[in-house]
């Protein structure tokens, strides 16, 4: 039986890419430092995944076992050694973390396995597999480097489904959505590109991975942050509100207009890939917490996340991002007290004020028109 190893056993792993590897034939080796979880899943080598929805359904999972990469090094870099793909859904903060046991893994198996192998990190940000790479090869030798040039392929990803917070009796029981997306460069492959049910091979993916990011990834954000000032606990019941409704079709409209002039989208085919988003958000059997969705601002924040960039690109089309400008106000004033992320950005605003925060996250010159835009809207 084929093996995947995949880094991060929570709930997107085991009910997004886990499942899709498992039902493409092989083992998944989940990898995590939970030790419960570790021991629960090797323990019971099976869990299921709810589809919630109009049609509900339940998918059974097997052939799964788990390593802690704390505990057991060894058995994670024998695995690495023999594994036919490596794949990724821990977090883009967590990706150095994991880099230094890869690049153990990889040093070992290219001295003994000349098969090609793809690493693909299944994260919610552009170019996850390069990050990984470069994190990676910071702990390789120059000998290693070499070796794992030409047998270690890591292209890049989109991927897409919600995986709300959950909390179920069933230890390892995962709930999603029907809806799923996972987008791979083929441009980086080494060897011949693996056949994986639900994974689309494109040839440019910058495309997909910005149409999925400033579309699901900013119009979640924006929800979230108009709706936390309101008080609203849940995304489902922000839907239900005909101001955020109403503002987040606005922000849609700013991300769509430039995607469209970016990419070449036909216009007709990107709006309807707005209206399926809108209707995945309103589904009440995912219901997120809004604190949930809003979590590590800061992050959010960054020159070439789901605000500022696209809120940049539109200006440099000449457009007029009023509304992204309304988002990156209210993620500043994101001051929730279960985040270390906000508590950070709220004690860094109280002692430099809005102004120097907005510059110093996201990288805006003061000079700048989206800066001017969102100071308007911090007054």
């Amino acid at each position: 039986m084929k093996q995947a190893i995949h880094f991060g056993a929570g709930n997107i792993g085991r009910g997004f890419i886990g499942e899709l590897l498992v039902q493409s034939g092989y083992e998944v080796i989940f990898v995590d430092v939970n030790d419960e979880l570790v021991n629960t899943i090797n323990e019971k080598k099976a869990y299921n995944i709810k589809i919630v929805g109009d049609k509900p359904k339940t998918v059974h999972i097997e052939h799964v076992r788990a390593i802690n990469s704390n505990t057991h090094l060894d058995a994670l870099i024998a695995a690495i050694c023999e594994a036919d793909i490596i794949t990724t859904a821990i977090g883009p903060n967590i990706l150095k973390f994991i880099a230094p046991n890869i690049a153990k893994g990889l040093t070992e198996r290219v001295r003994k396995n000349q098969t090609p192998l793809n690493i693909i990190a299944c994260e919610n940000m552009v170019g996850g597999s390069t990050v990984l790479r470069n994190f990676v090869y910071e702990t390789l030798s120059d000998d290693a480097k070499t070796k794992v040039d030409g047998l270690i392929g890591f292209p890049d990803a989109a991927v897409d489904r919600i995986v709300p917070l959950q909390h179920n009796e069933e230890p390892l029981l995962v709930q999603v959505e029907p809806y799923s997306e996972w987008d791979v460069s083929r441009k980086t492959v080494k060897g011949e590109a693996p056949k994986i049910k639900g994974l689309t091979w494109v040839d440019d993916l910058q495309a997909y991975i910005e149409r999925k990011l400033f579309t699901v990834n900013t119009g979640h954000a924006s929800i979230a942050y108009l709706t936390y000032q309101k008080g609203i606990k849940d995304i489902y019941r922000a839907m239900q509100d005909k101001e955020i409704l109403t503002f987040v079709r606005s922000v849609w409209r700013e991300t769509g207009s430039m995607l469209i002039k970016k990419y070449g989208f036909d216009p007709k085919v990107h709006q309807q890939y707005v209206e399926m988003t809108e209707k995945r958000f309103a589904n009440p059997y995912l219901s997120d917490e809004v604190t949930r969705v809003a979590r590590g601002p800061i992050r959010k924040l960054g020159a070439k996340d789901r605000l500022v960039s696209p809120a940049v690109q539109l200006i440099e089309q000449g457009g007029e991002p009023q509304a992204l400008a309304k988002v990156i106000a209210a993620a500043l004033r994101f001051d929730f007290d279960g985040d270390k992320e906000a508590c950070a950005l709220r004690d860094f605003v109280k002692a430099e004020g809005y102004g120097k925060a907005l510059a110093h996250f996201t990288g805006l010159a003061p000079d700048s028109k989206l800066y001017r835009l969102v100071m308007a809207e911090l007054k």
